[in-house]
């Protein structure tokens, strides 16, 4: 880890060593808090190339997929990984957000990444939203 990439979470570091600090950065903003899908090889229109650029996504499809192939010993066409959340602003503001998102309908994934709140936090403010509609039972 580079010691500009110490702040950053360890995934999101080595994300940062593997294809830049800015990649990183970015794929946090984009994707930061919920799971995604590394390819063995991105094509020209996929997410991940939208989001770091062709060279950058190269760099991470061959990272990741090397890693996992090292550690299962099998051939694998992508992996998937639960990024972590960059800079997201206050607490409060984000679990708002989440709120306001998945009160419009919003999936746990997309409330995820317009709050900036990790999925599974996400998942918990969805089910204290129920329980607070629904009442006690008892």
């Amino acid at each position: 880890m580079k010691a500009d990439d110490s702040h950053l979470p360890p995934l999101l570091a080595e994300i940062a060593e593997v294809a830049g600090p800015v990649a990183a950065l970015q794929l946090a903003k984009a994707k930061g808090g919920t799971e995604c899908y590394i390819p063995a090889r991105a094509p020209d229109d996929h997410w991940l190339v939208r989001c770091v650029g062709r060279e950058a996504a190269d760099k991470l499809c061959a990272h990741f997929v090397a890693a996992i192939e090292s550690d299962s010993g099998r051939s694998r066409h992508g992996v998937k990984i639960l990024l972590p959340l960059g800079d997201s602003g206050t607490a409060a503001e984000a679990r708002r957000r989440a709120r306001e998102a998945l009160d419009n309908g919003a999936s746990l994934s997309e409330a995820a990444r317009r709050s900036g709140l990790h999925q599974r936090t996400v998942q918990n403010i969805r089910a204290r939203m129920r329980d607070k509609r629904q009442g006690s039972l008892f």
